[in-house]
């Protein structure tokens, strides 16, 4: 199947993603929760997917100070983030709108983060909370947390509630609060327009024949894998033959 042609039109307006094998991530608001932590998800496989040929590029709403502080607070590398001021691209590429109301995309967004018209939502919520021992763990054990809302704290906590080497009871949670607090703290910076907060975003892995090797369109918030316990999970094909 060939990738779609919107996002090929993009592509070919993009130095380092015109030909070979591409990541392709359509964020959503650059504030949103997905954005934040598919960005931190990817930051440490970086250097496996160079090994590995495969260029890539997120495509976030937002601007270009946004973009600057996102990728600062993320580590995500500026370099293969673009910023677009609204969802058009997105709905060329079927990417779901998210839950529309008819007081606008406020009561639109907190009905999804409820789970109305975003399934999988609570559950991954909850997860968050009660751990996963299918997942990797977030913290070292020596680390000191500062999530900004609580006290700084010891990572060893997490430690002593569950063990180690696996995600622990709150600590993907406390992960979420501290990017909450972040995007809170910069709210304009991160979303100079609400008018795309309940926008999804979706996942393009592109060969160099632009045929479309893997694709994932998110259903609702917290979705930005069909895995969310291993969130790079699709990628193992192609990073174990690097």
């Amino acid at each position: 199947m060939q990738a779609p042609e919107s996002l090929l039109i993009r592509l070919r307006q993009t130095a380092d993603c015109q030909t070979g094998r591409r990541l392709v991530l359509l964020l959503s608001q650059l504030g949103d929760f997905d954005s934040m932590e598919y960005a931190q998800a990817l930051v440490p496989v970086l250097p496996r997917l160079r090994r590995a040929g495969i260029s890539l590029l997120a495509i976030a709403i937002g601007d270009e100070a946004g973009a600057e502080r996102f990728c600062a607070f993320t580590g995500f590398p500026p370099t293969a983030l673009e910023v677009v001021p609204d969802a058009q691209l997105h709905r060329s590429l079927g990417l779901y709108a998210g839950l529309r109301t008819p007081g606008g995309p406020w009561p639109g967004l907190l009905l999804m983060c409820a789970g109305f018209g975003s399934p999988g939502t609570l559950a991954e919520v909850l997860r968050g909370y009660v751990g996963d021992r299918r997942a990797a763990q977030r913290f070292t054990d020596d680390a000191v947390i500062d999530t900004g809302v609580l006290p700084a704290f010891p990572a060893s906590l997490f430690q002593r509630a569950g063990g180690s080497g696996f995600q622990r009871p709150f600590e993907l949670a406390t992960l979420r609060l501290r990017n909450m607090n972040e995007v809170l703290r910069h709210w304009r910076t991160y979303v100079p327009d609400d008018a795309f907060i309940t926008q999804r975003g979706g996942t393009f892995l592109i060969d160099s024949d632009d045929s479309l090797l893997y694709c994932h369109r998110d259903r609702g918030i917290l979705g930005f894998s069909e895995t969310m316990h291993d969130p790079l999970a699709f990628l193992e094909p192609w990073l174990s033959q690097a």
